[in-house]
């Protein structure tokens, strides 16, 4: 028996454990292990039944990705798990799966091939196989819609969301729900069914439902991944799936299943995600804050600004159960900011994400405030007023007379020197960026800016505490932009740049969303505000080199009110819905301003819009990279994906020049330099990592065996 599959019995019950630390992977051993239990249940007479049962905190989470991530490159061999699944359902003594913590992916497969589930109230379930790219590969699509239902089985495979153990019972993926001890639970029921026939999931069949029936669940479910899933292949092949099932009889649906899985997995988009799914465990890791630091209790907080950040970060503070103080200067902006809360909060309740006494107990933690005095007992403050250098100094010279020794001081800026806030201050070991992104209550990425002074407790406690805000923290050097801003301004320069040579608004946007991109350049600042850019170039232009070409049509636009969806009209005009409309007065604005600057318009294709745009992107990745302000390569790209709208199945954007070639990037750069002049100059680390035939993940790599 392997080690990491127990069997023992208790009276008539087999007890088959499960002991593959954290989750209990499907890791080679495991499949093995169950299997010989198996054949152990069926040698001994006297057990009548079995369970088989998760230590630990978990049932199954699933397969081993790394072994997925193996057999995609063509590094492993694929066992499969099928063969072990037909046994458990064949074995003429019932198996009771018992769940608690999750059962996803492999280990769904593994518990509906059992003959009945028992789960914890707390428990999950779920077939999360898309967003890894792949689908479920065990007849998991074969499996669910004969327990759960065609719409559900297909809402579960195609969009790979877990559900509630509860929503499995009523589904009937769930027998039985266990209060109290679960194994306890799961003895008492396996008794009940005892001698019972036990019920085969692959014979089932009345939940199919007809073709009638089933035609419109599929064209909306495709409908559904056309618009919200665009240009991912995974989660249509996941209704192909499904459909088969309905269609023909189980074996031939699960060789049509094994068909699709086999094409999706060693495919880019599974590799991709495959990086993503890595690439967010491995950001939390940073090489010179050891795993025994201590991490600073925040139990209570303030936010300094009521304004649509310091609205959204307080509402993210009491998501998590922390109680917020929140400041603002003058008792008007104070309801503005509470209203807008109030209102957002209401929306939630109105689409069903929230009940309201979630809302009301929400809203109790967070607690307006006209005096800073109250944040002397605080343990985090996080500073998110008007984007102003000497705004900013001179809140947290009155944070560092106001607050407690120990406590953190946050700021919210997204460009601004966190060494030149902390200066203000006697204790710059306390102060770090906590870069939020819009809107902050939705925006999964937390971009947390490291001083030369910030203690590693603080820095460990943020990077633990985004954690607990439901957030990927990702830590950053200080640096003008940081990591993501600076990067994303040679994008949106390299698309206004596009305007003013030619190229329509509409043109610049639709390539970019074509190629993946949850909203084009040009619409991304309407939404922010045209003046957000406006004010930090001017507040940087004095470091701007002279002669350089710089982009002016979006100061332009500032100065005549078109600042975006808020003034009615940015590079769009926008209905009372903030409905976006194509612009031709603006057409002609920028076509004669670029007459008037000597600039040649021509047609541009949408390969050079797309190229010019991330190529700008990388180029500036590649000099951060090498400059040490990201850690990794990885690091960008979970910034981009979870704070900028880039495509997950891409990679994020490091990634995605990898997989162009870093060689075929550098040559396209050095076309735009000859072309563009100095702002294309090719980063020193993209010119040696493409001559030398690398990549980034190799630089990332080197990095990292250098700093053991």
């Amino acid at each position: 028996m392997s080690g990491l599959v127990q069997f023992t019995k208790s009276k008539d019950i087999g007890v088959i454990t499960i002991n593959n630390p954290p989750v209990n992977a499907l890791s080679p051993g495991v499949p093995e292990g169950i299997s010989e239990a198996i054949d152990q249940l069926l040698k001994d007479d006297e057990l009548k039944v079995a369970v088989l049962i998760g230590s630990g905190n978990t049932f199954i989470a699933g397969a081993d990705i790394k072994e997925l991530e193996k057999m995609a490159s063509g590094k492993a061999r694929e066992a499969g798990l099928l063969p072990l699944l037909l046994k458990i359902e064949d074995c003429r003594k019932p198996v009771v799966a018992a769940i608690h913590g999750t059962a996803l992916g492999g280990g769904m497969e593994v518990a509906m091939a059992c003959h009945y589930r028992v789960a914890l109230h707390s428990s999950n379930v779920g077939q999360p196989e898309v967003q890894l790219g792949i689908i479920p590969g065990a007849a998991g699509t074969q499996r669910l819609p004969r327990l759960a239902g065609v719409a559900k089985a297909v809402e579960m495979c195609a969009e790979g969301n877990p559900i509630t153990a509860e929503e499995a019972y009523q589904l009937g993926i769930v027998d039985k729900l266990i209060d109290g001890d679960l194994l306890t639970g799961a003895m008492a029921f396996a008794r009940e069914i005892a001698g019972k026939p036990a019920l085969k999931t692959r014979e089932r069949s009345n939940k199919l439902g007809t073709r009638e029936q089933n035609a419109p669940i599929f064209a909306a479910a495709r409908e559904n991944v056309r618009k919200k899933q665009r240009g991912r292949i995974a989660p249509l092949a996941a209704i192909d799936a499904v459909e088969a099932a309905t269609k023909v009889p189980f074996e031939e649906g699960c060789q049509i299943e094994q068909k699709l899985f086999i094409e999706c997995l060693p495919s880019p988009q599974a590799k991709a995600l495959m990086h993503v799914f890595f690439g967010e465990r491995e950001v939390a890791k940073i090489p010179d804050i050891p795993k025994a630091t201590p991490i600073i209790p925040v139990k209570t907080a303030g936010v300094v600004g009521a304004g649509t950040m310091g609205g959204g970060i307080s509402m993210v503070l009491a998501n998590a159960g922390i109680p917020v103080l929140v400041n603002e200067a003058d008792q008007a902006a104070l309801d503005r900011g509470m209203g807008n809360i109030q209102k957002n909060y209401a929306n939630s309740v109105k689409r069903g994400r929230f009940t309201q006494q979630l809302v009301d107990e929400r809203l109790k933690r967070i607690q307006p405030t006209l005096s800073l005095e109250g944040f002397a007992n605080v343990d985090l403050v996080i500073e998110a007023v008007f984007e102003g250098l000497a705004l900013k100094k001179e809140v947290f010279a009155q944070l560092d007379k106001i607050c407690k020794p120990g406590a953190i001081l946050a700021s919210n800026t997204s460009t601004l020197s966190i060494d030149e806030i902390a200066s203000a201050t006697h204790r710059p070991e306390s102060v770090i960026g906590t870069h939020f992104f819009s809107p902050a209550n939705v925006m999964r990425l937390l971009e947390i800016v490291r001083g030369k002074a910030t203690s590693k407790e603080v820095i460990a406690t943020c990077m633990e505490f985004s954690k607990k805000l439901g957030k990927v923290g990702v830590l950053v050097g200080n640096c003008r932009g940081f990591v993501g801003n600076r990067m994303f301004h040679p994008y949106v320069r390299e698309s206004v740049f596009l305007l003013e040579e030619g190229a329509t608004v509409q043109e610049v946007d639709s390539a970019l969303y074509d190629f993946g991109m949850a909203m084009g350049p040009l619409a991304v600042g309407d939404l922010a505000g045209l003046d957000v850019g406006w004010r930090i170039r001017k507040e940087y232009r004095h470091l701007e080199k002279l002669g350089i070409r710089q982009p002016f049509a979006g100061d332009r636009l500032c100065e005549m009110g078109r600042l975006g969806q808020k003034t009615g009209a940015g590079w769009y005009k926008y209905d009372e819905n903030r409905r976006a409309i194509p612009d031709p007065e603006l057409t002609a604005l920028v076509r004669k301003w670029a007459a008037e600057a000597g600039i040649l318009q021509r047609r541009i294709s949408r390969e050079e819009i797309v190229d010019r745009c991330l190529y700008a992107l990388v180029n500036e990745g590649a000099r951060i990279l090498e400059e040490g302000y990201a850690l990794r390569a990885v690091d960008m790209d979970i910034i981009y994906i979870n704070g900028y709208g880039f495509p997950a199945h891409r990679g994020g954007p490091m990634w995605y020049a990898d997989t162009v070639g870093l060689k075929n990037v550098y040559n396209r750069v050095l076309a735009f330099h000859k072309q563009h002049g100095e702002l294309w100059e090719p980063a020193p680390l993209l010119k040696r990592l493409a001559e030398e035939g690398k990549t980034f993940v190799d630089y990332s790599q080197e990095q990292r065996a250098a700093a053991r």
